[in-house]
């Protein structure tokens, strides 16, 4: 099992969601892993992934990117998951934010993560709050 962060400095969120993915997909291959399940809490990350016309698009790069890392051999499978269920991932983009720009491998021995990890295993809920305009 491996852990990383990133800090991309100034970009969208979009932008990080879709590198994020990029970068966990080619950390898992050059792993070895070769069934792999990737949970994003971007629908909109999602839906430029699966989307079929993006050549115009400001992250056609990036997605670009990912679908070449998709066509290699191996089984990958990416799915929404809501925020609240993916606090390991919240807990690491944090992070990318206090280190320096580029590339971090985490300690999977991180105290911290494994909360986390524990948390998002355990399927720990909160309450959303939504606020009813009108």
């Amino acid at each position: 099992m491996a852990a990383f962060a990133m800090n991309l400095g100034i970009c969208s969120i979009t932008r990080a969601e879709l590198r994020g993915a990029v970068e966990g997909l080619q950390l898992a291959w050059d792993m070895g892993y070769r069934h792999v399940r990737m949970d994003l809490d971007s629908r909109c990350a999602i839906q430029l992934i699966q989307g079929e016309d993006t050549a115009d698009h400001q992250h056609a790069a990036v997605i670009d990117r990912f679908h070449e890392l998709l066509r290699r051999d191996w089984d990958v499978k990416v799915s929404h998951i809501y925020r609240e269920g993916n606090k390991s991932a919240d807990y690491l983009a944090s992070r990318g934010h206090k280190l320096d720009i580029g590339f971090h491998f985490v300690p999977v021995t991180d105290p911290a993560l494994w909360f986390y990890l524990l948390y998002d295993i355990e399927g720990v809920s909160e309450s959303r709050l939504v606020l009813n305009e009108g």
